[in-house]
């Protein structure tokens, strides 16, 4: 059942990502019981004030983002890790969960990968396969409700 609810889930995220933004998750009942996700967990990555909004980026590793929501780590899954970004209202500290968000994320290699992050649980979250030792650079723009265009960009190695 666990993995019938993982590859719905990852279907879901691949097929419907451009409808996603506009809803905002973390105040709605999504019917996933106890599976909460943890926004504690995982160490800032990268953290910035872009012109009145706080992001606060995390990556965690795969399998700490699925412990997180009592799931277990499906087999042949590719990407390693979850990039996770919350935006604040940085006068007030106000969540700001509606929007569109995309990152770019490029390997230590040179290859690139793009994804919109969907909004999940008050924050937008994509995986990515991060599995090469190096650094990466993240690359993220995002429109927020207030339809002004920001961009963030930061370095994170992987050991």
């Amino acid at each position: 059942m666990k993995k019938l609810i993982v590859l719905a889930a990852a279907a879901l995220a691949l097929t419907a990502p451009i409808a996603s933004y506009a809803m905002d998750h973390g105040s709605m009942d999504m019917g996933h019981g106890d599976m909460k996700m943890d926004h504690d967990m995982g160490a800032v990555a990268h953290q910035e004030v872009v012109n009145g909004v706080k992001a606060t980026f995390k990556v965690m590793s795969m399998k700490e983002h699925m412990a997180a929501m009592k799931m277990e780590l499906p087999k042949g899954m590719k990407e390693t890790h979850h990039i996770a970004v919350e935006f604040k209202d940085a006068k007030t500290g106000k969540p700001l969960t509606e929007g569109e968000v995309k990152a770019k994320v490029q390997g230590p290699d040179k290859s690139e990968q793009t994804k919109d992050l969907m909004g999940m649980q008050g924050h937008f979250g994509a995986d990515f396969d991060l599995s090469k030792k190096g650094k990466y650079g993240v690359m993220c723009k995002f429109k927020l409700k207030d339809g002004q265009v920001r961009t963030s960009k930061f370095w994170y190695t992987i050991k």
